[in-house]
């Protein structure tokens, strides 16, 4: 074991790293307390500075991923999409099976210049937690309680706010609403059983109100979706602990445009998309679980 690999594993190390993600995190938050007072002069310019503070903070986490443990994360795509990377507001569908996923996507945003004005819909209670919770109060980032009938107004509103977002912003979804567990897998599947719709071997049965409602909602704003399918070699189940420890991992993303003109504007036609889009990622899942290297043609970006 080298000096690096060894100091990788300590602890004191990790408390270290720690206290200057916590520290630079609070002063982070206090700037952009301050900079509330931006809000009623210059909306526009008070989003830009809260990117640029947002990624100040995420950024330390890109850097603990690709520098500290050393994971790569491959990009798979055709080079029309390529091209079209950080260039339009678009809606991104990811995969949630892994602890470090949110991390690989947040690389995958740096690469591409939009990593402080990426945007998610996160579950309410993510607000209160110090740091990220309140980076994202300030980022606008729409929360809900996964309960359509209490989120409904507030979800639309929240979306609709964003529609003059001056930075190009790639808005995240876990349509799934939660991680993958073989647990949650064994009840969903019985959900999608009683309502007659295919089994997914790999994904949870997606929740197609929040999608549906994005589409509507930033129509106009929004360019395209990208579909986002994530694994990682050799079948391995990363964690952030891992990824403090230094251990590398081997990450392939596969990511596909759709036009936003060509999803179903009705309702229950786009909810239709969107599972008939899980039944694809569930091939394209299991397609590079198998095979390292896939989709022949595409372009590789390290």
């Amino acid at each position: 074991m080298g000096f690096i690999a060894f100091l990788k594993t300590q602890f004191i190390v990790h408390l270290l790293i720690g206290f200057v993600f916590v520290v630079s995190g609070l002063i982070i938050n206090f700037i952009q307390l301050c900079t509330l007072v931006l809000w009623p002069i210059n909306k526009q310019f008070y989003r830009r500075v809260n990117c640029r503070l947002a990624y100040s903070l995420w950024s330390q986490l890109v850097m603990l991923l690709e520098w500290w443990s050393g994971t790569e994360c491959t990009l798979f795509s055709d080079e029309a999409t390529v091209n079209t990377f950080g260039k339009e507001h678009v809606i991104i569908i990811l995969n949630h099976n892994f602890e470090i996923d949110f991390l690989c996507g947040w690389t995958m945003t740096e690469r591409f210049g939009v990593l402080g004005s990426s945007k998610v819909l996160a579950k309410r209670e993510l607000l209160y937690v110090p740091l990220i919770g309140w980076t994202w109060y300030f980022l606008e980032i729409v929360f809900c309680k996964r309960k359509w009938e209490e989120d409904r107004d507030t979800v639309i509103e929240g979306l609709k706010r964003l529609a003059d977002y001056p930075e190009y912003m790639w808005f995240l979804l876990y349509c799934e609403g939660t991680r993958f567990t073989e647990t949650k897998h064994r009840i969903s599947m019985e959900v999608a059983e009683s309502k007659g719709l295919p089994k997914l071997k790999y994904h949870l049965l997606p929740r197609t109100k929040g999608f549906t409602t994005a589409v509507q909602c930033l129509r106009g704003t929004v360019s395209a979706v990208y579909d986002v399918t994530l694994n990682f070699r050799g079948s391995k189940n990363p964690s952030l602990l891992g990824i403090l420890y230094g251990k590398k991992y081997e990450a392939d993303m596969c990511v596909r445009r759709f036009p936003l003109e060509d999803i179903p504007q009705d309702e229950k036609e786009a909810a239709n998309w969107l599972h008939k889009l899980y039944q694809e990622k569930v091939k394209s899942f299991a397609f590079f679980s198998l095979f390292w290297d896939f989709h022949r043609g595409s372009v590789l970006r390290h």
